[in-house]
Protein backbone atom coordinates (compact mmCIF):
# COMPACT_ATOMS: atom_id res chain seq x y z
CA UNK A 1 0.00 0.00 0.00
CA UNK A 2 3.40 2.44 1.15
CA UNK A 3 4.88 1.66 -2.18
CA UNK A 4 1.63 2.53 -4.16
CA UNK A 5 1.27 5.86 -2.85
CA UNK A 6 4.89 6.78 -2.71
CA UNK A 7 4.70 5.38 -6.70
CA UNK A 8 1.88 7.49 -7.15
CA UNK A 9 3.39 10.86 -5.22
CA UNK A 10 6.48 9.99 -7.11
CA UNK A 11 4.86 9.73 -11.02
CA UNK A 12 3.00 13.22 -10.54
CA UNK A 13 6.51 14.84 -9.56
CA UNK A 14 7.69 14.02 -12.56
CA UNK A 15 4.82 14.73 -14.51
CA UNK A 16 5.13 17.94 -12.79
CA UNK A 17 8.90 18.48 -13.53
CA UNK A 18 8.43 17.47 -16.65
CA UNK A 19 5.70 20.19 -17.51
CA UNK A 20 8.17 23.21 -15.62
CA UNK A 21 10.47 21.92 -18.27
CA UNK A 22 9.65 22.03 -21.57
CA UNK A 23 7.51 25.64 -19.96
CA UNK A 24 11.00 26.97 -19.05
CA UNK A 25 12.67 25.61 -22.58
CA UNK A 26 9.26 26.86 -24.23
CA UNK A 27 9.68 29.97 -22.83
CA UNK A 28 13.60 30.39 -23.67
CA UNK A 29 12.94 29.37 -27.19
CA UNK A 30 10.47 32.45 -27.78
CA UNK A 31 12.56 35.13 -26.37
CA UNK A 32 15.18 33.70 -28.81
CA UNK A 33 12.58 33.77 -31.74
CA UNK A 34 11.88 36.91 -30.86
CA UNK A 35 15.37 38.60 -30.68
CA UNK A 36 16.21 37.30 -33.92
CA UNK A 37 13.41 38.03 -35.83
CA UNK A 38 13.14 41.54 -34.11
CA UNK A 39 16.65 42.17 -34.87
CA UNK A 40 16.94 40.93 -38.36
CA UNK A 41 13.62 43.05 -38.72
CA UNK A 42 15.29 46.51 -37.28
CA UNK A 43 18.47 45.77 -39.17
CA UNK A 44 16.80 45.15 -42.83
CA UNK A 45 14.99 48.32 -42.15
CA UNK A 46 17.75 50.31 -41.14
CA UNK A 47 20.16 48.83 -44.24
CA UNK A 48 17.31 49.81 -46.68
CA UNK A 49 17.07 53.42 -45.19
CA UNK A 50 20.81 54.19 -45.21
CA UNK A 51 20.84 52.61 -48.94
CA UNK A 52 17.40 54.87 -50.01
CA UNK A 53 18.89 58.16 -48.86
CA UNK A 54 22.53 57.38 -49.73
CA UNK A 55 21.33 57.89 -53.42
CA UNK A 56 18.93 61.12 -52.93
CA UNK A 57 21.66 63.15 -54.58
CA UNK A 58 21.71 61.29 -57.74
CA UNK A 59 18.78 61.76 -59.53
CA UNK A 60 19.98 58.92 -62.33
CA UNK A 61 19.22 56.39 -59.63
CA UNK A 62 15.66 57.85 -58.78
CA UNK A 63 12.68 57.12 -61.67
CA UNK A 64 9.31 59.16 -60.96
CA UNK A 65 7.10 57.01 -58.91
CA UNK A 66 9.40 53.92 -58.00
CA UNK A 67 7.23 52.01 -55.74
CA UNK A 68 9.86 50.67 -53.05
CA UNK A 69 8.69 47.62 -50.83
CA UNK A 70 10.64 48.35 -47.41
CA UNK A 71 9.16 44.86 -45.01
CA UNK A 72 5.47 44.91 -46.70
CA UNK A 73 5.01 48.85 -47.35
CA UNK A 74 4.88 50.82 -50.62
CA UNK A 75 6.80 54.06 -50.57
CA UNK A 76 6.88 56.96 -53.64
CA UNK A 77 9.59 58.45 -55.11
CA UNK A 78 9.05 61.71 -56.95
CA UNK A 79 10.87 64.58 -58.59
CA UNK A 80 9.91 67.63 -57.12
CA UNK A 81 9.64 71.09 -59.18
CA UNK A 82 13.37 71.82 -58.89
CA UNK A 83 14.43 68.80 -60.53
CA UNK A 84 15.88 67.19 -57.02
CA UNK A 85 14.87 63.93 -55.94
CA UNK A 86 11.88 64.03 -53.02
CA UNK A 87 11.48 60.78 -50.88
CA UNK A 88 8.12 59.98 -49.36
CA UNK A 89 8.94 59.11 -45.58
CA UNK A 90 9.50 55.91 -44.38
CA UNK A 91 7.54 54.11 -42.12
CA UNK A 92 8.35 51.20 -39.79
CA UNK A 93 5.54 49.13 -38.53
CA UNK A 94 3.66 51.85 -38.83
CA UNK A 95 5.70 54.66 -37.35
CA UNK A 96 7.61 57.18 -39.07
CA UNK A 97 11.68 56.78 -39.73
CA UNK A 98 13.35 59.62 -39.81
CA UNK A 99 17.11 57.90 -39.60
CA UNK A 100 19.32 55.26 -37.99
CA UNK A 101 21.36 54.42 -35.34
CA UNK A 102 24.24 51.93 -35.75
CA UNK A 103 26.46 51.05 -32.68
CA UNK A 104 29.10 49.03 -33.78
CA UNK A 105 30.24 47.42 -30.28
CA UNK A 106 27.22 46.12 -29.28
CA UNK A 107 26.03 45.18 -32.58
CA UNK A 108 23.06 47.40 -32.76
CA UNK A 109 21.38 48.63 -36.01
CA UNK A 110 17.67 50.05 -35.61
CA UNK A 111 15.99 52.73 -37.12
CA UNK A 112 14.83 55.76 -35.32
CA UNK A 113 11.68 56.90 -35.46
CA UNK A 114 10.32 60.23 -35.08
CA UNK A 115 8.97 60.24 -31.81
CA UNK A 116 9.23 57.73 -28.47
CA UNK A 117 6.14 57.23 -27.39
CA UNK A 118 4.86 53.90 -25.40
CA UNK A 119 3.57 52.47 -28.94
CA UNK A 120 6.61 53.37 -30.90
CA UNK A 121 9.12 52.27 -28.35
CA UNK A 122 7.66 48.58 -28.28
CA UNK A 123 9.17 48.84 -32.25
CA UNK A 124 12.49 50.65 -32.36
CA UNK A 125 14.00 53.70 -30.62
CA UNK A 126 12.55 57.28 -30.76
CA UNK A 127 13.41 60.78 -30.50
CA UNK A 128 12.52 62.53 -26.61
CA UNK A 129 13.56 65.46 -27.26
CA UNK A 130 15.87 67.86 -29.49
CA UNK A 131 16.68 69.71 -32.77
CA UNK A 132 16.37 66.45 -34.83
CA UNK A 133 19.30 63.94 -36.23
CA UNK A 134 22.47 65.31 -36.89
CA UNK A 135 21.44 69.07 -36.30
CA UNK A 136 23.02 71.24 -33.45
CA UNK A 137 22.31 70.94 -30.29
CA UNK A 138 21.29 68.04 -27.85
CA UNK A 139 18.62 65.38 -29.43
CA UNK A 140 17.53 62.21 -26.97
CA UNK A 141 16.78 59.12 -28.43
CA UNK A 142 14.82 56.78 -25.97
CA UNK A 143 14.30 53.21 -25.79
CA UNK A 144 13.55 49.96 -23.74
CA UNK A 145 15.62 47.87 -21.92
CA UNK A 146 14.44 44.68 -22.51
CA UNK A 147 15.80 41.35 -20.82
CA UNK A 148 16.06 39.44 -24.13
CA UNK A 149 18.76 41.72 -25.44
CA UNK A 150 16.69 43.63 -28.14
CA UNK A 151 17.22 47.89 -28.05
CA UNK A 152 19.03 49.01 -25.56
CA UNK A 153 19.58 46.65 -23.30
CA UNK A 154 22.81 46.61 -23.52
CA UNK A 155 23.57 50.33 -23.19
CA UNK A 156 25.67 49.75 -20.32
CA UNK A 157 28.21 47.91 -22.10
CA UNK A 158 29.52 51.09 -23.88
CA UNK A 159 32.59 52.98 -22.38
CA UNK A 160 34.05 56.60 -23.41
CA UNK A 161 35.25 57.10 -26.89
CA UNK A 162 33.06 54.20 -28.06
CA UNK A 163 31.28 55.07 -31.90
CA UNK A 164 27.76 55.56 -32.47
CA UNK A 165 26.53 56.47 -36.36
CA UNK A 166 23.85 57.91 -36.98
CA UNK A 167 22.28 58.81 -40.92
CA UNK A 168 19.24 61.17 -41.22
CA UNK A 169 16.96 62.08 -44.19
CA UNK A 170 19.96 63.68 -46.01
CA UNK A 171 21.28 61.10 -46.55
CA UNK A 172 24.66 62.05 -43.96
CA UNK A 173 26.13 59.58 -41.77
CA UNK A 174 27.71 61.05 -38.76
CA UNK A 175 30.29 59.97 -36.38
CA UNK A 176 29.74 60.19 -32.70
CA UNK A 177 31.76 59.58 -30.08
CA UNK A 178 30.72 58.60 -26.11
CA UNK A 179 32.36 60.89 -23.28
CA UNK A 180 29.84 60.19 -20.68
CA UNK A 181 27.70 57.09 -19.01
CA UNK A 182 25.90 57.38 -15.78
CA UNK A 183 22.64 56.27 -14.19
CA UNK A 184 20.20 58.87 -13.07
CA UNK A 185 16.83 59.18 -11.55
CA UNK A 186 14.02 58.25 -13.73
CA UNK A 187 12.76 61.64 -12.89
CA UNK A 188 15.88 63.84 -13.83
CA UNK A 189 15.90 65.01 -17.38
CA UNK A 190 18.02 67.62 -16.96
CA UNK A 191 20.68 66.32 -19.14
CA UNK A 192 18.48 67.19 -21.90
CA UNK A 193 18.49 70.50 -22.19
CA UNK A 194 22.34 71.07 -21.33
CA UNK A 195 24.52 73.52 -23.36
CA UNK A 196 26.38 71.72 -26.36
CA UNK A 197 28.56 74.71 -27.11
CA UNK A 198 27.38 74.71 -30.77
CA UNK A 199 28.48 71.07 -31.43
CA UNK A 200 25.98 68.16 -32.51
CA UNK A 201 25.40 65.81 -29.89
CA UNK A 202 23.21 62.74 -28.67
CA UNK A 203 21.66 61.47 -25.28
CA UNK A 204 20.74 57.95 -25.77
CA UNK A 205 17.98 56.94 -22.61
CA UNK A 206 17.03 53.61 -21.18
CA UNK A 207 15.64 52.05 -17.75
CA UNK A 208 17.84 50.56 -15.80
CA UNK A 209 17.45 46.76 -14.86
CA UNK A 210 15.09 47.21 -11.93
CA UNK A 211 13.31 50.30 -14.02
CA UNK A 212 13.73 52.78 -11.39
CA UNK A 213 16.12 54.35 -12.76
CA UNK A 214 17.50 55.22 -16.05
CA UNK A 215 21.29 54.97 -17.85
CA UNK A 216 22.54 58.18 -20.03
CA UNK A 217 25.05 58.16 -22.31
CA UNK A 218 26.24 61.66 -23.71
CA UNK A 219 27.91 61.15 -26.88
CA UNK A 220 28.97 64.58 -29.47
CA UNK A 221 29.94 64.51 -33.00
CA UNK A 222 34.17 63.10 -34.22
CA UNK A 223 35.82 66.44 -34.73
Amino acid sequence: MEDKKYNKVLTTVLIIATVLVFAVFGFWGYEIYKKYYTKKDANDAADEFNSRYKNTSDTSNLLTNITLNVNGLNENATIDDSGNPKLARMTYKGFTMVGTMEIPKINFKYPVLDRASKASMEKSVGIAYGPGLNKVGNTVIMGHNYRNGTFFSDLYKLANNDEIYITDESGTRMKYLVYNIYETSAEDFDYATRDTAGKREISLSTCTDDVNGRIIVWAREAE
